[in-house]
């Protein structure tokens, strides 16, 4: 299975939630990829967090346009992401048949890397022969 990697910028910004609850909290994202995946992506999230510190989770869905290998097209992300008492788990799926041109086919995971405050992703996909 390939795997791409590189750095990406991310920029959050709130937004309204659709209904008012405590601790939980809705953001735009607007993030830029580097390396292995070249491109941009748009998306939500929603987030909440626990009565204990180190305690939240969220969700989010980004569409991402690009060129991955080589090969340009689109593809959305799911993340799911909980921390259970300062205990981290984050998962990004492709959503299954969202690739489109190029990556119609993808499928994959995603890791996020954060050290010293830089993002970096390491991506593990299948991608269909052209």
């Amino acid at each position: 299975m390939p795997t791409a990697k590189g750095p990406f910028q991310v920029k959050r910004a709130p937004i309204p939630v659709a209904f008012d609850a405590t601790g939980l909290a809705r953001h735009s994202l607007d993030k830029s990829y580097s390396g292995d995946l070249e491109g941009t992506s748009l998306g939500e999230m929603v987030s909440a967090g626990g009565s204990v510190q180190g305690s939240a989770g969220y969700v989010a869905m980004e569409r991402v346009t690009g060129t991955l290998h080589g090969r340009a097209g689109t593809f959305v992300l799911q993340h799911s992401a909980t921390m259970n008492r300062g205990t981290p788990s984050l998962l990004l799926t492709v959503v299954p048949d969202t690739g489109t041109d190029g990556l119609e086919g993808l499928s994959g995971s995603m890791r996020i890397i954060i050290e010293k405050g830089e993002h970096a992703y390491e991506f593990d996909y299948e991608l269909s022969p052209s």
